[in-house]
């Protein structure tokens, strides 16, 4: 009896025991019961023996459930990285949606109103033979819209960054496209000589080819002089476009006269910028191999 609470109460009882035999069982008691109590100390365990034992087996029992649910949160985990890996996929998928609908801007917009606007001003500058001033009228409004257009859509690009690989292709093609409907229209018509729209026509399509041949060495910046070429060919297009007579119609010629002019000298530009460009390219290329061979 004397030994049993000793073994259950710690050091005090481990002190009042008398005797090999009792010490023999307070010993291993003694070590039974910080071992338990080492397994399974709960909140408000108490002093007494099969307390202790009792909650040294919750304790045990918690440890295995706790060790029992940190298996299924490995899993949960693992399920989660699982999860994680799915949405990196679809993450793609979104971002490339986003890319497409990026098309849909303000300044793609214009673009493609411009596109659209070639034909219908086709029909209507062809409308009833060409001749009919009320056709021509609204022939130019569509010329001028398309016009207006190609000064906004580029700069609202740049200025709210909505450049996009569609517009870098549509810009260029809807500004010529517009431009040589009209040309063409007015020579077959013969309002306008067809010399005329092959230097205009040949020059836009022969600065656009040497763009793409120099690319690799460079980019040919847009100069002022193209800046108002591109004006006065609109001016003066649209001036033939229109069914005037007497001293507008003698204004007009000399505004298409100007275009030319700067049609040619802006096409003779980019032709140098294109040379100096090459060479330059040719240059530090030849330059860097011969630094990596050093």
């Amino acid at each position: 009896m004397t030994g049993a609470p000793a073994a259950a109460g710690g050091p005090s009882g481990a002190g009042r025991a008398a005797g090999p035999a009792p010490a023999g069982v307070q010993g291993p008691g003694s070590g039974r019961a910080a071992a338990r109590e080492n397994r399974g100390t709960a909140p408000g365990a108490s002093g007494g023996g099969p307390a202790r034992r009792g909650q040294a087996g919750r304790g045990t029992g918690g440890v295995r459930s706790h060790g029992d649910g940190a298996a299924p949160a490995a899993a949960s985990d693992g399920v989660d990285a699982g999860d994680g890996t799915r949405p990196a996929r679809g993450a793609k998928i979104a971002a490339a949606a986003v890319d497409q609908a990026s098309v849909w801007n303000i300044a793609n917009l214009l673009t493609m109103l411009r596109l659209l606007l070639v034909p219908a001003f086709v029909m209507l500058m062809l409308a009833d033979g060409g001749d009919d001033p009320a056709w021509r009228s609204f022939a130019w409004a569509a010329f001028a819209v398309a016009m207006i257009t190609d000064l906004f859509d580029g700069h609202l690009a740049r200025a709210y960054d909505l450049v996009t690989d569609f517009g870098k292709i549509a810009d260029p093609i809807a500004d010529k496209a517009i431009m040589g409907a009209a040309l063409i229209c007015l020579s077959s018509l013969g309002d306008l000589p067809w010399w005329v729209t092959g230097v205009i026509l040949g020059r836009e399509l022969g600065v656009t080819l040497l763009r793409f041949l120099v690319i690799r060495f460079g980019v040919i910046p847009a100069s002022r002089g193209g800046k108002l070429k591109t004006l006065t060919q609109g001016i003066a297009v649209g001036m033939y476009v229109l069914a005037l007579t007497g001293w507008l119609a003698t204004l007009r010629w000399w505004v298409m006269a100007a275009a030319v002019v700067l049609t040619v000298a802006t096409g003779l530009d980019y032709v140098k910028q294109a040379i100096v460009l090459r060479r330059r390219g040719i240059a530090e290329r030849k330059a860097a191999l011969e630094e990596t061979e050093a």
